[in-house]
């Protein structure tokens, strides 16, 4: 009999590890004897999700970085037709001239130099309250496939492309632990944080990086259930595991080939045993009917798998997009009816459920989420005062601000040192 593949707790050079049936439903890994968290129709389906996701067609090569030792590594690993190119124009005109740019630059991996800054500053707006995240950015694009995905219209044309030189990240990451304040800092702003680790070992470097200082935390922010290479790293809780969240409903019709809500939860629990500090963003939050009974079962799900005690924080934000992403919505995913609600252009340019009705529906998630974890630090990304009031109760101005309350939860969680902590440890 042919043994299924584990995907979710094993990993290796072919992406398989044999599995051992038990009961008709669940498998136990060969390779590191754990439970398999998907029943076996669960499996068949996630299978084909992974072989749709990691279909890779082709290998684009830049001249410049052809004989960096990581090049050859990836080469190895995915074992794909390659091209290397004099710059990004070529990559750029094959992805144009398919008839669908956004699928094609998923199927398409650029390895090139991040000729810019790694460490960069979140894309905020004056116009609403900023958290002031820091941004490491390791590539650009996504393989998975959201119909709200800002990156459709983000990037011109949009390309899964990886950034190989890595000596000049980690200057810049140690030029940052020197600064000695705090800092939250994620990977997940133009890219998927763990994408990648289906080829590359970047997680191996990261995270113990930053689990040897005090002033700065690694935030990997992810829709997959990816996260074996986790297991066993150095990370003396510097390093947050964060999953986006959205109910069954959402996660079906509008998040292709990404992880289920169990997986994605059960991947949190198991980060958890492993000592990693959690954290979670429901957003997009799209309203829809029967939403709320939905989204309120997301909640007590996500607490009957991890500890309260041990998240770091959850944002929360409604749907909203760029005018220009509306047309790509409808043409990509013509069954989705995420743009016909009630919407108005905020003062950002982008496109908005009207006021009151993020108010009415924040005020619930909210008290969801505290009825559980009253202590729990809950915050909203990309909104302004009178949203605050209205849902939380207060602004953040008049708890220091908001970068203030998350440097205080990071740093309860994720054991990093205080301005005030340094200044009595150098008066000692």
């Amino acid at each position: 009999m042919r043994l299924p593949v584990c995907i979710c707790l094993h990993r290796n050079r072919d992406r398989q590890a044999r599995m051992l049936i038990s009961s008709g439903s669940h498998a136990i890994c060969v390779e590191t004897r754990m439970v398999c968290i998907f029943t076996q129709k669960a499996w068949e389906r996630e299978t084909k999700k992974r072989d749709k996701v990691f279909m890779l067609s082709k290998l684009y090569i830049d001249q410049y970085v052809v004989d960096y030792p990581l090049v050859k590594s990836i080469q190895t690993s995915i074992d794909l037709p390659f091209e290397i190119v004099q710059d990004a124009k070529s990559v750029f005109e094959k992805i144009l001239a398919a008839d669908d740019p956004v699928q094609e630059g998923k199927k398409i991996l650029f390895l090139t130099q991040n000729r810019g800054d790694f460490v960069r500053k979140c894309p905020g707006t004056r116009y609403y309250t900023c958290c002031n995240y820091k941004i490491l950015h390791i590539g650009t694009f996504c393989s998975m496939d959201c119909s709200y995905c800002i990156l459709q219209s983000y990037f011109h044309p949009p390309v899964l492309q990886f950034f190989v030189n890595h000596e000049r990240l980690l200057t810049e990451l140690d030029n940052l632990f020197a600064e000695k304040r705090i800092c939250r800092i994620g990977t997940g702003e133009f890219t998927d944080s763990m994408i990648w680790e289906w080829w590359t070992s970047l997680s191996s470097i990261l995270v113990p990086r930053f689990s040897g200082q005090y002033h700065a935390v690694l935030e990997l922010k992810t829709k997959t259930a990816v996260i074996e290479s986790l297991k066993g790293l150095r990370h003396n809780r510097k390093t947050i595991m964060a999953w986006s969240l959205n109910t069954d409903e959402v996660i079906r019709n509008q998040e292709r080939h990404t992880a289920s809500l169990t997986a994605r939860l059960k991947a949190a629990a198991q980060c958890e045993s492993w000592g990693y500090p959690i954290a979670f963003h429901f957003d997009p939050i799209i309203i829809y009917d029967g939403c709320e009974k939905e989204y309120k079962q997301v909640v007590k799900q996500l607490f009957t798998c991890v500890s309260p005690e041990n998240i770091v924080w959850i944002s929360l934000g409604t749907f909203r997009f760029m005018p220009s992403l509306k047309s790509n919505i409808q043409k990509r995913f013509p069954n989705s009816t995420i743009i016909c609600g009630e919407f108005i252009q905020g003062l950002d340019g982008k496109m908005r459920y009207f006021k009151p009705i993020r108010i009415a529906f924040y005020n619930k998630i909210v008290s969801w989420i505290k009825e559980i974890a009253p202590d729990l630090v809950v915050y909203f990304c990309m909104e302004d005062d009178e949203v605050w009031k209205k849902s939380m109760g207060f602004i953040p101005s008049e708890r220091g601000g908001l970068p203030k309350m998350l440097d205080e939860s990071a740093a309860r969680h994720c054991l990093l040192a205080l301005p005030e902590e340094r200044e009595q440890s150098s008066s000692r």
